[in-house]
């Protein structure tokens, strides 16, 4: 009997990604570096930069990298998906930034209720 979970559709890209991570035998930053190419390459949505943005700062691939990762696809997927990607990439990070100052509000409501209950 197949186990069901509440993110059937995370859970299988988790496991995609894994399996790809595995399969490619690049070095961290590498494979980040390369996943962010594709991105461009498809016009992924924000959310997918998001995804990979993520896993990229916690590898310290700054913005410096991510410029030159535009620059290098640049000629062979055009200027118009290069510009689209660095749309798409500030939109991740204002996601990014709205989904902290959530969290944000949330921990200081949940110590302002804790404060009031003793």
């Amino acid at each position: 009997m197949t186990e069901t979970t509440q993110t059937p559709v995370l859970d299988l890209l988790a496991s995609m990604t894994a399996g790809s991570i595995e399969a490619a035998g690049l070095d961290p930053e590498t494979l980040m570096l390369v996943r962010i190419a594709a991105l461009v390459a498809v016009d992924a949505p924000p959310a997918s930069y998001l995804m990979n943005l993520g896993v990229a700062s916690e590898l310290d691939i700054d913005a410096e990298k991510m410029r030159g990762v535009l620059a290098a696809v640049a000629p062979i997927v055009g200027t118009a998906r290069v510009m689209s990607a660095a749309g798409r990439i500030f939109q991740a990070l204002e996601i990014d930034l709205q989904i902290a100052a959530l969290d944000a509000e949330a921990n200081e409501e949940a110590i302002t209720k804790g404060k009031e209950r003793q």
